[in-house]
């Protein structure tokens, strides 16, 4: 078929290379498109630039997600499944290619397309000529020209029908998948799959740390966010204390008491990860920190600060059996190790099982209600 179709488009042209198979395919916000494509210059040898082919993956697009190069979701959702057809592009539509180019280029190779990429919006892009680190890409950055692109669309896949990556969802779907995924985290910790729910929490953590990323810090509705996040975080963190990633809960703990001094929550399991690694002073003041906070939790503390001074003695011992090889009697060893007991007052009747301190249902469902209410504006 060599005549050229239009597609009520300034700048763009289509030539069906091949026809698709049965009518043309609904294409819905949250569809994925399967496609291969081939970029070439609008020149006498018409240069290749880019074969999907030769990368040995076919590429995918999220209908409605704002693919960089916009021109591309109107092309594909001019196509049948099945359909070959080649497109000529003016400049005004493919002055991003270079930069989306470099991208998959960077993908293809195994290498993260972001690495030393700055922020930029897409029309500074356009006229920021810093190297993509690929020459024939740097000079079509420079002189940006018409190009053309010849695409065969693969398979389209209805949103229901896949499951789609968090990145791949919108602000609305981010918030209402959140507390789905601490449902299912919790049912999994219960269960003691710990590696499975840990896996769930984080899910919900980056899709609402997607949803902060567009709201100014410490503002109200980032502030709302942070207040959702946290105790995801923390359910993180009890599990990698189950599985015995210590350091990654420090972490994790660490920076969010470097924004909220006051989360108990926070000091507890990092004391719990500094007694695992050995860090007694540590593990010490932040134990004391929690009963400051929160008195009430006195019996519970005093349970880990004997815990801790027994995990201290038998350290002390296997280091003097370790470098000394002199076996000494306990009652010398305790001697050297014991620790005076810190004075807690204890309130009878009152001590809490931080052990098993992940947020309840109960929490779940004000969860639930606070992100309902981040998506209609209200105030949580």
């Amino acid at each position: 078929m060599e005549q050229m179709l239009l597609l009520n488009t300034d700048g763009v042209r289509k030539k069906i290379l091949h026809g698709g198979n049965g009518n043309l395919p609904t294409f819905k916000d949250g569809t994925r498109i399967t496609f291969h494509f081939q970029t070439l210059m609008e020149d006498f040898d018409r240069t290749i630039v880019d074969d999907s082919r030769k990368w040995g993956m076919p590429m995918t697009l999220i209908v409605g997600r704002m693919f960089k190069l916009e021109i591309w979701e109107l092309l594909l959702t001019s196509m049948r499944v099945g359909e070959v057809a080649e497109f000529w592009c003016d400049t005004i539509h493919s002055g991003m290619y270079a930069l989306v180019s470099r991208g998959m280029r960077r993908i293809a190779e195994g290498m993260d397309p972001l690495e030393g990429q700055k922020h930029r919006c897409g029309m500074g892009s356009m006229f920021d000529y810093h190297s993509t680190g690929y020459k024939d890409l740097d000079e079509l950055q420079r002189n940006p020209q018409p190009l053309i692109f010849i695409l065969e669309l693969l398979k389209v896949e209805d949103p229901c029908s896949y499951k789609q990556d968090s990145w791949a969802l919108s602000k609305d779907e981010k918030l209402r998948i959140v507390p789905v995924l601490h449902s299912e985290g919790n049912r999994l910790v219960k269960l003691k799959h710990y590696k499975e729910a840990a896996e769930k929490y984080q899910e919900a953590v980056i899709c609402l740390r997607n949803v902060q990323a567009k709201e100014k810090p410490w503002d109200e509705d980032w502030l709302k966010l942070e207040k959702l996040i946290n105790p995801l975080v923390l359910n993180y963190c009890q599990c990698l204390l189950e599985l015995g990633d210590y350091y990654e809960v420090l972490e994790h703990t660490s920076e969010i008491l470097t924004k909220h001094h006051d989360n108990v929550k926070a000091y507890y399991k990092r004391a719990k990860a500094h007694a695992a690694v050995w860090n007694e002073t540590e593990a010490r003041a932040d134990l004391l920190r929690v009963v400051q906070l929160d008195p009430k939790l006195a019996p519970a503390v005093k349970k880990e600060l004997q815990q801790l001074k027994e995990q201290m003695q038998v350290m002390h011992l296997e280091e003097k059996q370790r470098y000394s090889g002199i076996f000494q009697k306990n009652s010398g060893c305790q001697e050297d190790c014991t620790h005076k007991d810190e004075k807690l007052e204890v309130n009878p009747g009152t001590e809490k099982q931080l052990e098993a301190n992940i947020y309840t249902q109960e929490e779940e469902t004000e969860c639930a209600v606070k992100i309902q209410n981040t998506s209609n504006g209200k105030a949580g």
